[in-house]
C-alpha cells in the first residue's frame, strides 16, 4: 500500500513505507477503535497515513527556510496517464475542501492515494458498481487536478 505511494520520493526521503505504515498503525492502535468491515479499516488507514504525511510534511517545510529543503511531494503511481507531482499540504488542504462539498469522493481519493487500493477492491467494499467508482474516480480526480493546477 504504502510503497506504491511512495515510489517516486526524491532520494534521500527519510519517511520510507514502512515508516508511514508503522506510525500510521500507532494512530490507529491508540483509538482503540472497532472496526466494523473491511471498508471501515481501509477508510481509517487511508485517514491515518493522510495525517501522518501531513504531519511530516509541514515539518519538512518548517525546516525548509532554514536549511533549503525542498517540498515534499508525490503523485498517484497507478493511473497510465502522468500525473503531475502535488504537495501534500496543498493535497490535504483539497482534501479538507472535497469533503466540505462531498465526502463520497474525498473518502475514494484518499482510498486510492494513500491505501493504493484498486477501484475494483473500492467499488466491493462500498457496495457500488465498478461504473459508479469508475464515474465518481474519473470526477475526483479532474476536480483534484483542477483544484492543484494553481499550486
Amino acid at each position: 500500500m504504502a510503497r506504491s505511494l511512495m515510489r517516486n520520493q526524491q532520494p534521500g526521503h527519510t519517511l520510507q513505507p514502512t515508516a508511514l505504515v508503522n506510525e500510521a498503525y500507532l494512530r490507529l492502535a491508540q483509538g482503540n477503535t472497532q472496526f466494523e468491515n473491511r471498508a471501515h479499516f481501509f477508510g481509517a488507514a487511508a485517514r491515518a497515513m493522510r495525517q501522518v504525511l501531513v504531519q511530516y510534511a509541514r515539518k519538512r517545510q518548517s525546516l525548509k527556510r532554514a536549511a533549503g529543503v525542498q517540498r515534499v511531494t508525490f503523485s498517484e503511481l497507478e493511473i497510465a496517464a502522468a500525473e503531475p507531482d502535488w504537495d501534500v499540504l496543498a493535497l490535504d488542504e483539497a482534501l479538507g475542501e472535497l469533503e466540505k462539498a462531498d465526502g463520497g469522493l474525498c473518502r475514494l481519493l484518499e482510498l486510492r492515494y494513500f491505501t493504493g487500493l484498486g477501484l475494483e477492491e473500492i467499488a466491493t467494499m462500498q457496495g457500488a458498481s465498478l461504473s459508479t467508482v469508475k464515474r465518481d474516480w474519473a470526477y475526483a480526480r479532474a476536480w483534484m487536478q483542477e483544484r492543484l493546477a494553481s499550486v
